[in-house]
């Protein structure tokens, strides 16, 4: 069972990466289309959903690199 949890958390891990990054994408492809400046504001977009992915993982992962996660 234990095996489960933990695919199960970096199942969620995974889902949150490539969230962030495709809907930054996504939005920037959005606004791209409404202002005219293509591909700008996509290129911005998948830039801040990699850092808001990368930043939020780190948070997710931080336990475990302190040695304070449940094992």
């Amino acid at each position: 069972m234990e095996r489960w949890v933990w695919a199960l958390r970096f199942i969620g891990i995974g889902w949150y990466v490539a969230l962030c990054i495709v809907l930054g994408a996504v939005l920037g492809l959005w606004l791209d289309r409404k202002f005219q400046t293509t591909p700008w504001l996509a290129i911005a977009g998948i830039i801040v959903g990699s850092a808001v992915a990368f930043f939020g993982l780190y948070q997710m992962v931080r336990p475990w690199i302190d040695g304070k996660g449940k094992t």
